[in-house]
């Protein structure tokens, strides 16, 4: 399957790991515990030379600002600087969509990882230049995904 068909497969003894796509991004369900997810999907995105300039602990703060409980679930701001330097110099309006958000929840006993599909946010801007720097981040952060999949299922 190439990249941006919908729910594409990635085995796992005798099931399936689906990853699901959006009109807006791509997501996979895990039985992989919380804490041991986000570690993994920070390595994973490190490895596709993407850095997390930030770390929205969405729990922490629904607590701190409402005293309202919620999940275990963390935003994190992927930058690629090679990838954003390249948007940056096609078009700086860019910056507006920047960083690419990735989030990790918990679920059951299990976690889910998604991210943003780069292509849908920068057809925004409509602008042929960005395309190809999409393209590249998407394969990067569906890569990213495949991995923790694929370690998961080992």
């Amino acid at each position: 399957m190439g990249i941006g068909e919908p729910d594409e497969v990635i085995r796992k003894r005798g099931e399936a790991d689906v990853i699901e796509s959006t009109a807006y991004g791509f997501s996979v369900k895990l039985g992989m515990p919380y804490p041991e997810t986000v570690q993994r999907v920070t390595s994973a995105l490190k490895a596709e030379g993407f850095g997390v300039l930030t770390e929205i602990d969405v729990r922490a703060t629904l607590k701190q600002k409402l005293a309202a409980d919620f999940r275990n679930y963390v935003i994190l701001g992927a930058c690629n600087p090679s990838l954003a330097h390249r948007a940056l110099q096609a078009n700086l309006d860019v910056g507006l969509l920047l960083p690419c958000n990735v989030v990790v929840y918990e679920e059951g006993t299990g976690s889910v990882v998604g991210a943003v599909d780069p292509v849908a946010m920068l057809d925004v801007i409509r602008d042929p230049a960005l395309r190809p720097v999409a393209e590249d981040a998407r394969e990067r952060l569906l890569r990213a995904i495949r991995t923790i999949a694929v370690q998961h299922a080992a």
